[in-house]
């Protein structure tokens, strides 16, 4: 039986209730069976079951009727309908993980990038075409319903959108796993553009309360900082250490359901809040020392507040790492808790809980799992060391040094004593390990210790107590271990091993873009929902030209949906026959939006030279963005926009080109993006960018690549081939070489090449800042004359630039060829099986975290 008659089944139960026709303790499996008979006999009258349950929730919570509540009064009591057949589900998987006692990934990240829940929840239990259905009966708009939910403000960028991903798919193929994170309170921020500027306000999502959540206190845990450490000896000449002195908050997880595809599983994403542990002070308060009144509350509030504060100064870099330990030990302190259920050996951890440590930013897991080892359990050193590198392990997500997470020693020593304690002793250890490794050598020691030269190096401890080291697409992670992890690989070759990354296809192609779904389902059957590898099937339509102008009409539908987006949220009109050129992703100069813009410059320079030129209409959309104290990245943002009012605004283009930016760039909007465009830009300078799953996203949906042989895009061209990708640009060995070499000089480029040279002065010459020549002057400084202790075009934008241009002037030959465009779409599509997050979570249980599948039966629930 689909979900949607246990969800009708369960309304139905609710509604029985609360007309006292069963009691408390009177419910048993006969009268559900015969409900269940009727179910299935008359899906009319489980529609009626179910708007009569959004009909009760609106009186109950609102005091309202359908007819009279606002969309997002709507959007709630549909939600708590949903929620409440979940939680029959997620009480089952919690009752079969005691029964079972399976291994548990325990996923730790900073981000979690889930998007809105409902349309997802319902893909997920088969339900979204019933509930459609029945809402469409009382005049509802299910799309208008989705748009009220706010997308949860827990991430940023693909760091956090694959943490989302990964926990759909371990839902998906029944593995057991926590996602453990923050629960932010206004997110990194809301982008709001004025004047072409990114202005930061706070993401206030949980404003109207957010129906998938649940609050459990009685899961709650404190969390230390500061004070100082006392040393004591108990009879038996034992060492023992007691933090003093410190200040410290409780931890309180609010889980959100985490639903797997039509097979009743529903794990946890925990995420914390920070609570005082003492509250309000009326005696300070009555004393007149306010700020001492609340010195608790402000405490535990500023850590949850917002993802990734300012670290340009020490205030911003102490709160980030109070943020970090505050999860870390929260989560950790959860996960023995329920180890001790069910075990009394704490050397049995390791075969019933992993750590996966998303990039570096949990990796102070190491020194508090073995704190609590050592200093609460009494393990000795040894033991304790033995179990915590059985069960940590590290997934790199950065190739570039700089980005590997370091700590001031002062900072981390004086807000962590005792954690910092343990990490000095994990680092004097390893530097013996170096040194009768590799005898006299200092330069190994400088590079490998944890702790050198004032700094706590994070990806180094990951490294050294993690059993295993992972990158995420096949290039990244040879960089690693030829480049930049090149000593650590040496030293442990054993631990290294990669892990490409992936996107779920439920929320991407089923929930994204349903009309490119159920033609798929129609061609190739469903099963493509949970082995996107049955979409290979599609390469046998490649050449129909009625599947070719079916794929069209789908996608051309999309385009006017987003070109309807566009109207509503920027005022510009674009054209949908146009070519969609898309780039949405974290700004960031090595992924090269700058390159982007400056060919939009170069493009309209070409048309204004030549207007009767040899041009297909191109609308070049941008979303991003830029981390509050991060000046190019912003300045970027502005000069999109600055170019965009220009162009958008000469009507003596015709509209051959449009340019537009769009704002607050989430999950959410980027569905309705994926599904609309025709062109993916994946233009990241090679060697820089680990994997990348926008790429992939796009693939999904039909679009084409134009990109460097960087990350996953190497292992999208083996999969789809050279004739349906744009390939441009040096390759990372060449990238690598000229960093190496100290060669490369933007200035000759720019001088050998008059029509980029034009570009690059109109930075400068107030071509797109006729009020202020200056304000662009710093991207072109990085350009060509950087500041003391950079690097001259650092990303290699000019070097890559007129490869840039050919690759796009061959799009703008190949689109013409209808038929030829239409079948290198659906080639993409067809070869986009690899690219599941299913694969990538199959391989990880394989390889790194071996867990146990769960099997949850709702037979008579």
């Amino acid at each position: 039986m689909k979900r949607i008659g246990r969800l009708m089944v369960r309304l139905l139960s609710l509604q029985l209730k609360n007309n006292n026709l069963c009691t408390r303790g009177s419910i048993n499996l006969l009268p559900f069976s015969a409900i269940r008979r009727n179910m299935m006999r008359d899906n009319t009258f489980s529609k009626k079951v179910f708007i009569k349950t959004v009909s009760d929730n609106l009186k109950n919570k609102y005091r309202k009727t359908i007819d009279d509540a606002t969309q997002q009064e709507l959007y709630q009591a549909v939600s708590e309908a949903v929620k409440d057949v979940i939680m029959d589900e997620w009480i089952a998987t919690q009752r079969v993980m005691d029964k079972d006692d399976p291994k548990v990934v325990y996923y730790m990240s900073m981000e979690f990038l889930m998007g809105r829940a409902l349309g997802n929840n319902l893909i997920n239990l088969s339900a979204y075409k019933e509930v459609k259905e029945a809402l469409n009966e009382i005049g509802v708009d299910i799309n208008a319903i989705e748009d009220q939910e706010p997308d949860p403000a827990l991430g940023n960028g693909g760091l956090g959108r694959l943490a989302a991903c990964f926990m759909d798919s371990l839902a998906t193929l029944g593995y057991p796993a926590y996602g453990c994170g923050i629960r932010y309170r206004y997110g990194m921020f809301k982008q709001q553009i004025s004047d072409g500027f990114q202005i930061e306000v706070p993401d206030n999502w949980l404003k109207d309360g957010y129906p998938f959540e649940l609050r459990r206190p009685e899961y709650c845990y404190e969390v230390k900082f500061g004070g100082y450490v006392q040393e004591s000896t108990d009879e038996n000449g034992e060492l023992h250490f007691e933090q003093k002195d410190y200040q410290s908050v409780l931890a309180v997880p609010y889980d959100m359901p985490i639903v797997g595809y039509d097979n009743n599983v529903v794990n946890s994403l925990m995420i914390w809040d920070a609570e005082p542990k003492n509250g309000f002070s009326l005696e300070s308060f009555d004393q007149g020392d306010y700020d001492k009144a609340v010195e608790q509350e402000n405490l535990a509030r500023n850590l949850v507040e917002v993802l990734y504060p300012n670290d340009n100064h020490v205030k911003g870099k102490e709160l980030r790492l109070k943020q970090q330990y505050f999860f870390v030990s929260a989560s950790i302190q959860r996960a023995l808790a329920r180890f001790k259920k069910h075990h009394s050996d704490l050397k049995d951890l390791p075969n019933k809980a992993v750590f996966q440590m998303n990039d570096t930013h949990p990796t102070v897991a190491v020194a508090e799992l073995m704190r609590i080892l050592v200093d609460e359990e009494h393990l000795s050193w040894d033991d304790a060391w033995d179990i915590t590198t059985r069960c940590v392990a590290y997934t790199n997500h950065t190739i570039m040094a700089e980005a590997l997470e370091k700590w001031p020693i002062e900072i981390f020593q004086r807000l962590l004593p005792r954690v910092y304690q343990i990490v000095d002793e994990i680092n004097r250890r390893f530097v013996m390990q170096i040194n009768e490794r590799y005898p006299g050598n200092e330069d190994k020691v400088r590079k490998m210790a944890i702790l050198y030269d004032g700094q706590v190096k994070m990806a180094n401890m990951a490294i050294v107590a993690g059993y295993s080291v992972n990158g995420v697409a096949k290039l990244h992670t040879e960089i690693l271990k030829n480049q930049e992890l090149h000593d650590f690989y040496e030293m442990f070759p054993e631990k290294f091993n990669n892990k490409t990354n992936g996107i779920t296809q439920r929320r991407f192609l089923a929930h994204a873009n349903p009309l490119l779904a159920d033609w798929a389902t129609k061609k190739v059957g469903a099963g493509w929902i949970t082995d996107l590898t049955m979409l290979s099937k599609l390469k046998a339509y490649a050449d129909s030209p009625v599947a070719q102008q079916e794929f069209a009409e789908i996608k051309r539908a999309n385009k006017v949906r987003l070109a309807k987006y566009i109207k509503e949220h920027n005022g510009i009109d674009v054209n949908p026959d146009s070519i969609f050129d898309v780039q949405v992703k974290r700004l960031h100069e090595y992924k090269r939006q700058l390159m982007n813009i400056l060919h939009v410059m170069y493009l309209y320079n070409k048309i204004k030279e030549n207007p009767s030129m040899d041009f297909y209409p191109r609308t070049f959309i941008f979303g991003a963005k830029a981390a509050a104290g991060y000046r190019n990245a912003k300045k970027t943002i502005k000069l999109i926009n600055s170019v965009a009012d220009v162009i958008n605004n000469d009507a003596s283009i015709d509209g051959k080109l449009k340019v537009v930016f769009i704002e607050d760039y989430k999950v959410s909007n980027a569905e309705i993006i994926f599904a609309a465009a025709d062109v993916s830009e994946q233009i990241s300078t090679a060697s820089k960018e680990a994997s990348g799953t926008g790429n992939m996203k796009f693939m999904l949906n039909g679009a084409l690549t134009i990109g460097t042989m960087d990350g996953a895009n190497v292992e999208m061209f083996d999969e789809v081939g050279a004739d349906n990708m744009f390939i441009f640009g040096m390759s990372s060995d060449e990238v690598i070489s000229h960093e190496n070499r100290h060669d490369y000089n933007p200035v000759d480029v720019y001088n050998n090449d008059a029509e980029l040279r034009k570009v690059v002065n109109q930075l400068v010459d107030g071509t797109y800042s006729p009020n202020d020549h200056e304000l662009f002057r710093e991207l072109y400084n990085s350009l060509l004359n950087p500041q003391q202790g950079q690097v001259a075009d650092r990303y290699f934008i000019l070097a890559d630039f007129r490869s840039y241009a050919n690759a796009q002037q061959k799009i703008n030959d190949y689109y013409k060829n209808k038929s030829a465009w239409r079948k290198s779409a659906l080639l993409n599509i067809a070869h986009v099986g690899k690219f599941s997050s299913d694969r990538t979570i199959q391989e990880y249980v394989d390889d790194i975290w071996h867990l146990d599948r769960i099997t949850v039966n709702m037979a008579g629930v």
